[in-house]
């Protein structure tokens, strides 16, 4: 929900409620007294017009979700204000004939009242059932939140998790190579120790011939 709708909710509600108190006091006054209460509630009616375009701007550029529901919230406070502009009409033609005005507060203004009451304990009634509404979108909106930042860390992990076994993997690769290289240099160092064996033992059996050989020559004689 939108905070700066909220604000100027609340500002609307203690302006229409004071308007209310107004108008059933100025239904009891007669001359300037009835006048200036007239004066406060023109300026009381011009100034809940503004919260309510205020407020209608504000809900429009809202989600949709979230815009019905305030939009809904708007034509009861619509409603609210009609009966506020028509209470003032009705006490504005009462000041210009006191007979017709003693008639309108005897008659006309205790029914408009009464259906201003009626109209306002609905009203109330009804932003108490949005605001319900309200709040359960909120929770919803707090739930699809969570739960998307639990799928971000779940996918984080995962990312980490990929980044090790492929880490684990090169490390392998890595140690696959050495092992390889090390087979090689074992292989070329046997074939070389079998190469020299082989000389040496070529040059051991020369030696042994060439010592027969003096051995021969030295008792022949």
């Amino acid at each position: 929900m939108s905070t700066v709708f909220e604000g100027y909710e609340r500002q609307y509600c203690e302006l229409s409620a004071n308007l209310s108190k107004i108008c059933t006091a100025a239904g009891a006054l007669n001359g300037e007294q009835k006048k200036q209460k007239l004066s406060e509630i023109k300026a009381g009616v011009d100034e809940a017009e503004a919260l309510i375009r205020k407020m209608d701007l504000e809900a429009r550029s809202l989600q949709p979700n979230i815009k019905g529901v305030l939009l809904a919230k708007l034509r009861e406070y619509k409603s609210d204000l009609n009966n506020n502009k028509s209470e003032l009409k009705k006490l504005v033609s009462g000041n210009l004939n006191p007979s017709a005005r003693d008639i309108l507060l005897e008659s006309g203004m205790a029914d408009a009242l009464t259906v201003s009451a009626d109209q306002r304990d609905r009203l109330m009634f009804s932003t108490e059932r949005l605001n319900k509404s309200g709040d359960r979108i909120k929770d919803s909106r707090r739930t699809m939140l969570e739960t998307e930042e639990l799928g971000v860390s779940i996918l984080s992990d995962l990312h980490s998790q990929r980044q090790s076994l492929l880490h684990a993997h090169d490390t392998l690769h890595g140690v696959d190579d050495n092992i390889g290289k090390s087979k090689k240099i074992l292989s070329n160092m046997s074939k070389r120790m079998n190469k020299n064996k082989c000389i040496i033992s070529t040059i051991v059996v020369v030696l042994v011939l060439i010592m027969g050989a003096i051995l021969y020559y030295k008792l022949s004689k």
